[in-house]
């Protein structure tokens, strides 16, 4: 791989380039969850469908996730400047792409080009940040690590206030001087020495597992609306789905060399770590994605105040993730393990309470109390999964934890969609199977008209709606109810030195 170093010697270049690299990494995370409270903007001007707003998420972390996987790679057969001037040029297109678009599908697409360009973002930026302050990795890695979660857990904060006051296009404008700033900065100060040849990479299993998960996706995404297998799209997707799973399997089984080593899967902790990390995933994103529509459609706050009150999500969930960092590494970490997936649960299981008579109190502490479990997840999980793994195989480890948390998001979401919508239609005939002209008439003062039964039915709509709702927040708590055991499983890091 190339090496990417300052063109000075000077502490100003250092903190400029340093400067740059968390704020890239910060505009690649906070453009995950910015569109989340301006949805209602942006499905009225695009006509979105309701089953169609997971793709919003999915499709920009999707794409995300592909080229991840092969950042390393590019960056050693094209030079890793030249990777990250290009990802920064194509990002900020597809940023322009998305206001221009004037329906649904331009919308996805525009955002399938942004994540595939933020893809490579993340990694080039801490690798930059790793290099100009050698001294000081540990405290680096966290301060990228705090960027990624402050971008995740304002961006609602963030898009719901730019598109309250000024359009939801310019949810996508804010990102634009970053870029700028970014690139401009890259390019003075980062010079590049000659790229060393780039390693093989296992291309074809890479293409059958984003084939196979790229098909689960959109399964679960297009079923509920095609009326599942008896529509030929959903037969191809879940073909494709099998088909693609099927082929990785055997090559990874077959093959020597592939872009999941077989030495990773074993080391019992880093397995169990990307079991627990999908299921981390699983919550994070999903819950953003579900409780901003639930405060704006069914419980009527405005779309600004939406965000406001996942910032002490956010709050609690960096505070957390710092303290944690700073127990000394002697500490057993399967404590703060547990004591996250306790937090998490329960804040979930107080979000079974929420009702369509209560304030915004409840969804401000339900959600800090996740958000600092989640916090005391994040670094005791990478101690765990990294504690007992040989360093050759950390970066290709920390690849794949980082895949298992994105794919958990992407899977997460289209299942909970999936299940409201199922849920919200089952609950409203089980509602409504009661609302008929002459029962209504018996309760009240005379015959009812059809203009008082469509406001009965949309009150009925509503309720179902709210049931639904609850009812996924009770997925997410068993999604991480199920993995608790694995952390009697792990086994202690090895000592330091």
């Amino acid at each position: 791989m190339s090496t990417t170093v300052p063109s000075t010697g000077a502490a100003g270049d250092h903190r400029a380039i340093s400067a740059a690299a968390l704020i890239a990494i910060y505009m690649q995370a906070v453009n995950i969850s910015i569109p989340n409270a301006a949805l209602p903007h942006i499905q009225a001007t695009l006509s979105m469908a309701n089953d169609e707003v997971g793709w919003v998420f999915s499709s920009y972390i999707a794409a995300s996730a592909v080229t991840m996987s092969i950042t390393q790679w590019l960056a050693g057969r094209y030079g890793r400047n030249a990777v990250y001037q290009a990802a920064l040029a194509i990002f900020t297109f597809g940023l322009v792409l998305d206001t221009l678009a004037t329906t649904s599908i331009q919308f996805v697409l525009a955002r399938i080009l942004q994540g595939a360009a933020s893809g490579p973002l993340a990694p080039l930026s801490l690798a930059i940040l790793l290099e100009v302050t050698p001294a000081r990795h540990a405290r680096m890695s966290l301060a990228s690590t705090v960027c990624s979660l402050l971008g995740i857990s304002t961006g609602p904060a963030i898009g719901g206030w730019l598109s309250e006051y000024y359009g939801w296009a310019s949810i996508f404008y804010v990102s634009l001087p970053m870029t700028a700033f970014i690139f401009m900065t890259m390019a003075s100060l980062l010079s590049e020495k000659r790229a060393e040849r780039s390693q093989p990479f296992d291309f074809f299993g890479l293409t059958t597992f984003s084939v196979g998960m790229i098909g689960l996706q959109m399964l679960l995404d297009r079923g509920e609306r095609l009326e599942w297998f008896a529509s030929t799209e959903i037969w191809a997707e879940a073909v494709a789905s099998v088909l693609g799973f099927y082929l990785f399997s055997v090559h990874v089984l077959t093959t020597r060399e592939h872009f999941l080593r077989t030495a990773l899967f074993r080391d019992r902790n880093l397995v169990l770590s990307t079991v627990i990390s999908f299921a981390l995933g699983f919550v994070l994103l999903p819950t953003l994605a579900l409780t901003s529509p639930m405060l704006e459609e069914l419980l009527n706050y405005p779309v600004d105040t939406t965000g406001y009150m996942t910032i002490p999500r956010g709050v609690a969930l960096v505070g957390a993730l710092v303290l944690t960092s700073l127990v000394p590494g002697q500490v057993d970490y399967r404590p703060f393990l547990m004591g996250g997936m306790a937090l998490v649960v329960y804040a979930n299981w107080l979000m079974l309470g929420y009702s369509p008579a209560m304030d915004w109190r409840p969804v401000v502490e339900a959600g800090m109390l996740q958000g600092a479990g989640l916090g005391m997840l994040l670094p005791a999980l990478a101690r765990a999964a990294f504690g007992t793994l040989d360093p050759k195989l950390r970066p290709e480890g920390g690849a794949l934890i980082n895949l298992s948390r994105l794919y958990g998001s992407t899977i997460g979401i289209a299942v909970v969609q999936l299940f409201f919508y199922a849920n919200t239609q089952a609950v409203h005939v089980a509602l409504a199977k009661h609302l008929t002209p002459f029962r209504v008439a018996a309760h009240g003062a005379g015959p009812i008209g059809k203009p008082s039964l469509a406001a009965l039915n949309g009150m009925v709509t509503h309720q179902a709606a709210t049931v639904a709702v609850i009812d996924q927040f009770e997925i997410l708590m068993f999604a991480m109810l199920v993995v608790i055991p694995l952390v009697f499983f792990l086994r202690k890091p090895r000592p330091a030195g």
